[in-house]
């Protein structure tokens, strides 16, 4: 389901996977944040980006579980680019309609409040899959690719630019040792 925005105010963008490293439009600032209520994990299975519908691959998606949380980084577009940055992210991430758009609440590392944009996986949709062991993330991502390239890439990119900001991901880290360990011994 597709959010009403007003792309005439200021739009936030929450990225917690290869929006990091890879936001795909013009930035105005960007600032760590938080997101309560929803942890990164690799349920979505990617049948486009890391994957295809016969091997599919999988991607990290925003699952909501209380208690939790997620680090990750808050993106301000450069003004008079909303809309069209809205259209570009729906093109990417509304690609098939595992992901639904919500405007959530993030604290800044800086004590500021924001609402943003991010993309949470609808757990009723068939390309969900969490709760997925951890080894079993890792065989998949070990052998994957997709339209984006290698799922291995996805991982490895995602796990250093959040090394890169300080931010801790123990599944990450794991995924990231595991995964090396599977493709060298290739």
């Amino acid at each position: 389901m597709l959010q009403e925005i007003d792309t005439t105010q200021p739009l936030w963008v929450f990225g917690y996977g290869s929006l990091i490293w890879h936001p795909g439009f013009p930035v105005e600032e960007q600032a760590v944040a938080r997101l309560t209520g929803y942890h990164r994990a690799f349920c979505m299975s990617s049948i486009h980006h890391r994957g295809t519908e016969e091997d599919p691959g999988l991607v990290l998606a925003l699952d909501q579980f209380e208690g939790a949380h997620c680090d990750g980084l808050a993106f301000r577009v450069m003004p008079g680019e909303e809309a069209r940055t809205l259209d570009a992210l729906r093109e990417r991430e509304l690609i098939s309609s595992a992901y639904v758009e919500e405007l959530v609440s993030l604290r800044l590392h800086d004590g500021r409040n924001v609402t943003a944009l991010a993309y949470v996986i609808e757990r009723g949709h068939v390309q969900y899959c969490g709760g997925m062991p951890l080894e079993e993330q890792a065989q998949i991502i070990a052998r994957a690719v997709g339209g984006r390239g290698p799922n291995t890439e996805y991982l490895f990119n995602t796990a250093d630019h959040l090394t890169e900001l300080g931010l801790a991901d123990e599944d990450l880290d794991w995924l990231v040792a595991r995964v090396r360990a599977l493709t060298t011994k290739a």
